[in-house]
């Protein structure tokens, strides 16, 4: 109980310091000396959602406690001890969890680093001062699993993915991932985590799992993984300070890897969460990742221009798989697939031009070169946001964006040939997905229509509102 007692008199003293600061007679040194107070809002939800909503939510009870909200907090859970008790930090649960006692280390977070002591001093010090709720009307509409978004308009959409054997279709939404059937006759599940915004999906290989790439802008990222049968979150992971994005599986399904805000390519134990890749050496956002077909590397681009080789077992940046000559790709890259037979990489970006790279090198580097790259196919429209190899890795498929208006395109993988341009008024594309069959296409945007096209003729099968609007009225989104 040391860790605790020194914590519980800390928060009691600084109380002292700010009640003996309000009661001084000289008002200037009062301003000067008194000591803001703790704000739930400002200051203790962040922590909260940092390093204990992952586990602590609706969609993940652990413990029957949930802490997504203030309400949540005052409830017991499974200990029957109260989360937090306003005014006693004796008897607030959530404080003895994340306190050491003795050489013990905190039991919470589980499995992860203990808060620091300045976090646990700003939780002790809010629930000595009597652990106010001071959150914003604007914002205490809880948006939960029990609660799901409402939309006035259709979200802005960023990813697709076909399920494994083709019965399901994941959605990005807002807050959540919308579950439908794969030809989009039916809403099958909504998946609503904690991230505002939603960046990447990506089913398990076996298709149980439902890995997301998610966060909220300037505060966190994190990683979800769900169970799609049981609609319940397996883990999630909350990293950096800003969104994640490009995740992907490993073949065998051991390891998701996804990009991040802070420069970071990394990859966590599917089962567990627990981090098993770090890798630096990328200079901006990385933006995608996939695996190569034995698992033994994990491929990364980036807004620094650059589609980089990692060697998974140690962790190991080895090459720059796309040419660092200045000039050499006009920005940045977005996508990255690789191709379901061989270990060839398709990717798009800022230049509006899909190229095919081989993954290893051959030859040693030599200044200028870009050796490893294996054809280019003809530019499309703005820049490219989103791109995919057909099943047998015998066609592409790139969707583009220029000026609010969106193209997706079919090729021969062999001769670069241009097999079909989707029919259909097209909003900026920013994602897409070739079903397992390859008998037809999901794409999707700033619109937020899901259309389905048949790859080889271009022609639109169906399209979808991507999300269930709050009036019949409600039209899809029009560009500016």
């Amino acid at each position: 109980m040391k860790s605790l007692v020194l914590t519980v008199a800390l928060a009691q003293s600084l109380l002292l310091m700010g009640a003996s600061a309000a009661h001084t007679e000289e008002p200037a040194a009062a301003d000067a000396n008194a000591i803001q107070k703790v704000s739930y809002y400002r200051d203790v939800r962040p922590i909260l959602q940092q390093h204990c909503q992952g586990c602590h939510q609706p969609a993940m009870p652990s413990g029957g406690l949930v802490m997504t909200s203030y309400e949540g907090l005052l409830k017991a859970g499974d200990t029957e001890m109260p989360g937090i008790v306003p005014g006693d930090v004796e008897q607030s649960g959530i404080l003895l969890q994340i306190t050491s006692l003795g050489d013990e280390p905190p039991a919470m977070p589980k499995g992860k680093q203990p808060l620091s002591e300045t976090d646990v001093n700003v939780l002790t010090r809010w629930i000595a001062e009597g652990a106010g709720d001071d959150t914003p009307k604007t914002a205490r509409d809880l948006i939960d699993m029990e609660h799901p978004p409402v939309y006035e308009l259709p979200p802005v959409l960023t990813s697709l993915d076909f399920s494994p054997d083709v019965t399901l279709l994941a959605v990005s939404g807002d807050h959540e991932v919308l579950v439908y059937k794969a030809d989009g006759s039916a809403l099958v599940a909504r998946l609503v985590g904690l991230s505002e915004r939603i960046q990447a999906v990506a089913f398990s290989p076996d298709g149980k799992l439902l890995a997301v790439a998610a966060g909220s802008p300037y505060r966190f990222g994190e990683l979800q993984v769900w169970n799609v049968a049981e609609k319940k979150l397996h883990f999630a992971l909350t990293v950096t300070a800003d969104t994640t994005f490009g995740v992907s599986w490993s073949p065998d399904g051991t390891r998701i890897a996804f990009g991040c805000a802070d420069n970071s390519l990394r990859a966590v134990d599917s089962k567990t969460g627990k981090q098993v890749l770090y890798q630096g050496a990328h200079s901006d956002w990385v933006l995608d990742t996939v695996f190569s077909t034995d698992a033994s590397h994990l491929i990364s681009v980036s807004r620094d221009r650059s589609m980089k080789l990692t060697e998974v077992a140690t962790q190991r940046f080895v090459d720059n798989i796309t040419s660092i000559t200045p000039g050499a790709l006009k920005g940045g890259l977005q996508t990255v697939a690789r191709n379901p037979k061989k270990d060839e990489l398709l990717v798009g970006g800022a230049d509006g031009t899909p190229k095919i790279y081989q993954t290893y090198r051959t030859q040693a580097r030599k200044i200028g070169d870009d050796f490893n790259l294996i054809r280019k196919f003809e530019p499309m429209p703005g820049r490219i946001f989103a791109a995919e190899y057909s099943p047998e890795g015998d066609f592409i498929v790139a969707g583009s964006s220029l000026n609010g208006k969106g193209e997706v395109r079919v090729y021969n993988e062999a001769d670069g040939k241009l097999v079909s341009k989707f029919e259909g008024e097209q909003g900026a594309v920013f994602a897409l997905s070739v079903s397992p069959d390859a008998s037809r296409v999901a794409s999707g945007g700033f619109d937020g229509l899901v259309r389905l096209n048949d790859p080889l003729t271009g022609k639109l099968i169906t399209e979808f509102v991507a999300a269930p609007l709050k009036t019949p009225e409600a039209v899809a989104r029009k560009a500016p």
